[in-house]
């Protein structure tokens, strides 16, 4: 595996290309979202980026990318805005399994302020 998937994964939902999504997500994918129930099959996957996602434009900058075997992880920081108008500042991290090239699970992380 290679950080490349990871790369393109966020340069697909940055540029809002949701169909090429089914190039990074296998079919029984899983994706784990704060404020979400996890989202299962790839179908239910890209109906959340097509109709639920509450961002509507902005970019990922990616710090760190590590992958080892089939597991991996990023963090990084999104800016961007709310589909409200809203300005969005916010650091992430996710992990990943991967399964023939593609994502199997995606699990992310916001951070907010304890305090």
């Amino acid at each position: 595996m290679s950080s490349a998937i990871i790369t393109e994964l966020f340069r697909r939902v940055d540029a809002r290309d949701f169909e090429a999504l089914r190039e990074s997500f296998t079919d029984d994918a899983v994706y784990e979202r704060p404020g979400y129930e996890p989202l299962v099959g790839l179908d239910r996957v890209l109906h959340f980026y097509r109709e639920e996602r509450v961002i509507a434009s902005g970019e990922h900058q990616l710090e760190k990318i590590v992958v080892e075997g089939p597991t991996g992880a990023c963090f990084g920081r999104f800016v961007g805005l709310h589909k409200n108008g809203s300005a969005i500042d916010e650091r992430f991290a996710d992990v990943y399994t991967f399964e023939e090239g593609r994502i199997k699970t995606r699990r992310s992380y916001f951070f907010r302020p304890a305090v």
